[in-house]
């Protein structure tokens, strides 16, 4: 976390104006560190909401043995919910309980992979792409269900994929991560490309829907005992 900012306390229409200067800010070019460790992040609710919960789990990237990623670290981070639930707004929900995440980690990622949207949001400020600003590091969306755009029919077959489109611009992909399996929406967040984001999160692939980051960061946020 190289630098604060912006203030969390915000009014839906300020937090909407942020949003459309800070995508101004997103590098939506490659500029990735040769990458040693990826993060899967996950951000989920507990108490009716009032307590947001942020799971990172930090796995040892090797080509070699890839998909079968090593986990070095995982951590999980919950702190009071500061803004209620506002369709467009989500990071603003989310995004303090990730900052206290990633602030709690003895490993440096080079990579992250967050359970949600990049740029495929509409003012082009998902929560992966919002966070990767935060943490200035190249960060992808890796989404269950569409938020923003259209597609054509993609694929049946592990790895097909069609473009998300706003317009005539290309904001994401949808991948079918598993045959006849509901696909993924990928987009890119911060430093990094549509098609670099596809190749990473294609190599992270195992035998489930989810690559393995998120699938780790999923799967420690819903443990019992991940207090």
């Amino acid at each position: 976390m190289l630098e604060s900012l912006h203030e969390w306390n915000l009014a839906p229409g300020p937090a909407r104006a942020l949003q459309s200067q800070l995508a101004q800010r997103l590098e939506l070019e490659d500029r990735i560190d040769p990458v040693k460790h990826i993060a899967g992040v996950d951000i989920g609710f507990e108490d009716c909401g009032e307590t947001t919960r942020a799971a990172v789990v930090v796995l040892r990237w090797d080509s070699a043995t890839a998909p079968d990623l090593t986990v070095v670290e995982q951590v999980v981070h919950r702190e009071p919910t500061r803004m209620p639930y506002i369709p467009g707004l989500l990071s603003f929900r989310e995004i303090p309980a990730a900052l206290g995440a990633f602030a709690k980690l003895e490993t440096s990622p080079e990579l992250v992979m967050v359970d949600g949207q990049g740029i495929a949001h509409p003012r082009g400020l998902g929560v992966a792409a919002h966070l990767g600003l935060w943490l200035d590091l190249p960060t992808i969306g890796v989404a269950k269900s569409r938020l923003y755009g259209k597609h054509a029919e993609v694929g049946e077959q592990r790895g097909d994929w069609t473009p998300l489109l706003a317009g005539t611009e290309t904001i994401g992909a949808v991948l079918r991560s598993r045959a006849k399996v509901k696909p993924l929406f990928i987009s890119p967040g911060n430093r990094i490309t549509l098609e670099t984001s596809l190749a990473w999160v294609t190599a992270c692939l195992g035998k489930t829907k989810l690559p393995e980051p998120t699938r780790l960061a999923d799967r420690l946020a819903s443990r019992r005992d991940s207090r």
